[in-house]
């Protein structure tokens, strides 16, 4: 099975469900999304955007702050707390967008399965409501993440 590319598909009224396959391990995979280092050179969206900031402490009740720039005085910025995690196997957190004013939070379970070669990767989002959904997918994130993904793979 060589499926490497994003699927984004939305369950009931509040919840977005990505799947993507890399051929990487699962540790691998994971690292990507928990080492502010391996992060910063995959995690930029569309081509032109940077990550001038980075934090992030992986371990229940830590948390994260990214930030976003594309050079042309635009950009964003995400935090979050981390919830949950399970090293190699699954990452829970909640998260903002603050575009600039903040988003209502959303849940996130990441899990990374091992898959032959590789490893299947499933994003569950949990958002309050169908409003905060539908305006999260009209942003461009869909775009953006499989960007980030292509790049990822690259990488690992």
């Amino acid at each position: 099975m060589t499926m490497t590319k994003m699927t984004l598909k939305t369950e009931g009224d509040t919840h977005v469900v990505v799947n993507r396959r890399f051929a990487a391990s699962a540790e691998a995979v994971y690292r990507a999304h928990t080492e502010p280092a391996i992060i910063r050179k995959w995690l930029l969206g569309p081509e032109g955007w940077t990550m001038p900031v980075c934090l992030n402490d992986p371990r229940p009740g830590g948390t994260f702050r990214y930030e976003w720039a594309n050079g042309n005085g635009q950009g964003f910025y995400i935090t979050g707390r981390y919830l949950a995690l399970d090293p190699f196997r699954r990452i829970v957190h909640v998260e903002r967008m603050h575009l600039p004013d903040p988003t209502p939070e959303n849940h996130v379970e990441t899990t990374f399965e091992p898959d032959g070669d590789g490893t299947l990767m499933t994003i569950r989002m949990t958002l309050p409501d169908a409003k905060t959904r539908k305006e999260m997918l009209a942003s461009g994130m869909e775009h953006g993440m499989e960007a980030s993904y292509v790049r990822l793979e690259t990488i690992l």
